[in-house]
């Protein structure tokens, strides 16, 4: 099988560069795969895990946000955050995602602004915990 360089990269370091079989990701238009030879494309990202596959290892990395650039034998993925499964600290995100939960559940309908960090923090902590429950799979 044909393989291409994957790398993710934060305004902070380069989370992750290795040669890889494909890439699951989640697009504003919903999920798609990546593979040697896709057509060179940019397209930005949800807050969501995505699925390396290396040879028989499956890894899963917690994208919070960003863009995916494919190019003939590279892709990048420009995040805004980015976490490796041993990276997360489940607790944190569990303490994260009840404070996001408790701050949506008394929303004030003035406070707009608020309510989407809201959404936004609890979609960052549930792809936390998801990404990190799938590494003890």
């Amino acid at each position: 099988m044909n393989t291409f360089l994957l790398e993710i990269v934060t305004p902070e370091r380069v989370v992750f560069s290795q040669q890889v079989d494909n890439v699951i990701v989640r697009g504003t238009e919903g999920e798609f795969g990546v593979m040697a030879g896709h057509v060179p494309l940019v397209t930005p990202l949800q807050v969501a895990p995505i699925i390396v596959k290396a040879g028989s290892n499956r890894t899963s990395i917690a994208v919070h946000g960003g863009f995916i650039e494919v190019q003939k034998e590279k892709a990048i993925i420009l995040a805004e955050s980015a976490e490796l499964s041993q990276d997360i600290d489940v607790e944190r995100a569990r303490a994260a995602k009840e404070r996001a939960e408790r701050r949506l559940a008394n929303r004030s309908s003035k406070d707009h602004v608020d309510h989407r960090r809201a959404e936004l923090a609890l979609q960052r902590a549930v792809t936390r915990i998801n990404v990190s429950s799938k590494s003890k799979e």
